[in-house]
């Protein structure tokens, strides 16, 4: 989000963390299949959305889940437990009734001893299988949350700081019959607090959040969920606990890690071709060879490669082209056409080793991020094309679905993604203070065609960029980019949010001396170590190093541009409460608006959930508490009191609902305002200003039940917004605003093709007048409908008609019949004028 809110700092623990085995840097490998020039390549990304491998024949690899409950106790031994895995130390408490729901009235400030406790995850299993038969036995963790000491069998095998990366120990040597692993949590609160006194050199702002968010201090010392230590619009729950997938994985030989799929168009050629790589953990000291079969079956596809595994981490990667005769039918965003896939079936069968068949959905498109000078205006363009076409993004801006990620399943998902799909949306910008969401997540989006711009997790904030640091961000880049590159609905990756705006406004009163300092620090992470990692392992899509950015401009100004708000580049975030929201004017004419909005309180049904009756006022301790943005119920007043007059009722249950609905209707048609502004500006240049490509509002969803710029509840229930959304993303929507006494009417179309108007009129007789019932085909700007000579008149005429079929009703002034009115009638429209 914008300049409207400030973050802060971050910590470290007693000692530095160690990392386990596994390295960032790019993998050696063979290629095997035709070599074509990347040059000639358009973008394009082809997407596997299977799980990991599966194992067709014996001797391939033992896998033992460790999933589910674990033993959970806190630092001194006062509270023992069960806890389930995944999930965390909040979601356990409450689940054995040792605590009220954490979002409850206060209780995200009542419970703040719970994140400043240290806990440890124990637990005993017996091993499945013969230890003798495997060469190499890993404990692998998916996700850690975050920062702690693993053990098994009282041996540290390592420890984790980062809660984006996935961790695997080599437990060859150590593994039992019986075994004991722990997973002893120290505390993220405490963690930052010491990183950031550890970092003596200079300081790294925000220390900590303003007051209002009631959160703790310095998240950017820690590889975490940054949300997760407050936010203008969530609350401080800094949890732990194992949060992923944590298993024993037992091999000889080789092992499959990372599997993916990307494509490209050869334009040449006209020609699509297809890019797997196969990441593996090779136990082996020799080289070991085999045979790589991959078949499209739809596609009519086989092709057979011989290939080498090198000992070590190694990889495969494969250059498949597809048959020219066969039809590919691409993905496309929603509204913009299918979302096909294809089953594919990729199969390994190595020397010595076991046989391999992995399947996956492949998915066909391309994308370009375009920035390129416009006839007419200063500056570039900033938008996308998707396989070939211009597409405007319509959507919104993703956060955290619950502040305890266990909570989120696969149905919350679903109902939040298809209720934005189904708002005419088909882009979400996943913000960089929240999570690199689930994979569910983003097969959804790929399903029902949402795309997807990506942040990396860093937001309104400096970073350290220590060697320690750096190292664990560029496991963090590399795995992520390795998971999820092979998902069509992902269009962009972005380094941060808002941190090029954060130095170049000065947000942290930084003196004009020490800025190179940070300036030098914000090219490290985000160019040379971020941006390198992502342009060496996807070559698929486009990366820009912020938001908001002048994009190319802030390259040539050496990635840190004087104004990355300046309207003729780039993409902006704009927020401005104190002027009238449904003025139009007030709004910058940008190339692409990501982040704007304005604040609404969710419904009385939901704050009801969390709160008792004395909470039940505008003015309550309880409504206080729970906005986390400076003035914002005051902000809510103001606009409101613009248009419509605030509630007035003696009742004070009636007047805080009649309140609620009231900032809903304020919320509603300020963004459809200033949402309509940015549609129609897509298709003019005013003033060097214009070609308007995308506008995605904050946000789309809640953390929690409380004020904020979100469209859809906690839980997922439609505010005022998200109906109105519903219309002012419509693929054909009729726009009008007033202009120094001018009307301006526009009519915006996503279609890829002008829809062409057609009107229809049918005349019947009721009593003494007669029906004319109108149909079109496409909105129809100031119908007129003439009789001729015909004395009489109409009960509507000239309007603008935007849906299929209106009724109107003619008055004769003398005597007259159907058939003559049939004859006599004339339909026209502007669009037979213009």
């Amino acid at each position: 989000m914008a300049v409207r809110r400030r973050r802060r700092g971050a910590a470290a623990p007693p000692e530095p963390p160690a990392h386990s085995g596994r390295r960032p840097c790019r993998l050696s490998g063979r290629r095997a299949g035709a070599a074509m020039g990347r040059a000639a390549l358009l973008l394009l990304l082809l997407v596997a959305t299977a799980a990991r491998a599966g194992v067709s024949a014996a001797g391939g690899p033992e896998v033992h889940s460790l999933r589910g409950t674990w033993r959970l106790g806190n630092g001194n031994g006062s509270v023992v437990l069960r806890g389930e895995v995944p999930g965390c130390v909040h979601t356990a408490l409450h689940r054995r009734g040792l605590i009220q729901d954490p979002y409850y009235r206060f209780n995200d400030v009542m419970y703040r001893w719970i994140s400043l406790d240290n806990w440890t995850y124990s637990r005993t299993f017996k091993t499945p299988f013969d230890i003798r038969k495997w060469q190499k036995v890993n404990l692998v963790f998916e996700g850690v949350d975050t920062v702690a000491q693993i053990l098994i069998n009282n041996i540290t095998l390592g420890r984790t700081d980062n809660m984006f990366n996935r961790y695997s120990f080599d437990i060859t040597s150590v593994i039992k019959e019986v075994n004991f692993v722990e997973v002893r949590f120290l505390s993220a609160v405490s963690y930052a607090a010491e990183q950031s006194r550890c970092h003596k050199a200079y300081s790294i702002p925000p220390a900590c959040p303003p007051p209002v968010q009631k959160g703790e201090c310095h998240a950017n010392f820690i590889r975490k969920e940054q949300c997760s230590f407050s936010w203008d619009w969530g609350p401080s729950f800094p949890t732990q606990g194992i949060w992923k997938d944590v298993r024993i994985e037992a091999y000889n030989h080789y092992h499959l890690i990372y599997f993916s799929l990307t494509s490209f168009f050869v334009k040449s050629a006209q020609q699509w071709s297809l890019e797997i790589e196969s990441i593996f953990d090779v136990v082996s000291s020799k080289p070991i060879a085999g045979l790589v079969t991959v078949n499209i079956p739809k596609l009519q596809m086989q092709q057979t490669f011989s290939v080498k595994l090198q000992p070590g981490e190694g990889s495969i990667v494969l250059l498949v082209n597809i048959n020219k005769s066969s039809a590919v039918e691409a993905w496309w965003p929603n509204g913009h056409g299918k979302q096909t896939g294809y089953n594919m079936t990729t199969t390994f069968i190595m020397e010595a080793g076991y046989q391999i068949e992995k399947f996956s959905k492949a998915y066909f498109r391309t994308v370009e991020l375009v920035q390129e000078p416009i006839p007419g205006s200063p500056g570039l363009s900033f938008y996308f094309k998707i396989n070939g076409r211009p597409i405007f993004l319509k959507g919104s801006n993703w956060i955290p679905a619950d502040s305890f990620q266990d909570r989120v399943t696969y149905d919350t998902l679903w109902l939040l993604l298809k209720s934005a799909a189904d708002a005419n949306m088909n882009a979400l910008r996943v913000w960089g203070g929240g999570v690199y969401e689930q994979d569910e997540f983003y097969n959804i989006c790929d399903e029902i065609g949402i795309m997807i711009w990506q942040d990396f997790m860093f937001a309104c904030a400096l970073y350290p960029t220590d060697q320690n640091y750096l190292e664990s961000v560029r496991a963090e880049v590399s795995h992520q980019v390795r998971r999820l590159k092979s998902h069509p609905s992902i269009i962009l990756w972005s380094g941060n949010n808002e941190n090029e705006a954060a130095i170049a406004s000065n947000w942290f009163s930084i003196p004009y001396a020490d800025r190179e300092v940070y300036i030098k620090d914000y090219v490290l992470l985000y160019v040379k170590n971020i941006r390198e990692i992502v342009l060496t392992e996807d070559k698929s899509r486009p990366f820009i190093a912020s938001s908001p950015t002048n994009g190319l401009e802030s390259v040539k100004e050496g990635w840190l541009s004087q104004n990355p708000y300046d309207t003729h580049y780039g993409d902006t975030h704009f927020y401005d409460y104190s002027n009238d929201c449904w003025n139009w004017t007030v709004y910058p004419k940008t190339r692409f608006a990501s982040e704007y909005g304005f604040q609404s309180w969710p419904s009385f049904s939901t704050i009801e959930k969390v709160s008792s009756t004395e909470d039940w006022s505008y003015t309550s301790n309880f409504s206080l508490h729970r906005q986390h943005h400076e003035n914002g119920n005051d902000q809510m007043l103001q606009q409101i009191g613009h248009h419509f007059k605030l509630p007035q009722s003696t009742d004070p249950i009636k007047k805080f609902k009649d309140t609620i609905y009231l900032t809903q209707v304020m919320q509603a048609q300020c963004i459809k305002t200033e949402t309509e502004f940015y549609r129609f500006s897509q298709s003019e240049i005013i003033k060097g200003e214009g070609h308007t490509m995308g506008a995605l509002y904050w946000q789309l969803n809640d953390i929690w039940q409380a004020p904020s710029w979100a469209s859809l509840e906690h839980g997922g229930k439609w505010k005022l917004l998200h109906y109105f959304a519903q219309n002012f993303f419509a693929p054909l929507l009729p726009v009008a605003y007033e202009d120094k006494g001018v009307l301006y009417i526009y009519g915006v179309s996503d279609l890829h093709a002008d829809r062409k108007l057609t009107l229809r009129a049918s005349v019947s007789q009721r009593d003494d007048v007669y029906i004319f019932v109108l149909q079109t085909t496409a909105i129809a700007p100031f119908v007129s409908l003439d009789v001729g000579r015909i004395k009489g008149r109409f009960s509507d005429n000239g309007f603008l008609m935007t849906e299929k079929k209106k009724v109107v009703v003619f008055y004769p002034w003398e005597p007259t019949s159907v058939e003559e009115l049939e004859e006599s009638l004339t339909l026209t429209s502007l669009v037979d004028v213009v």
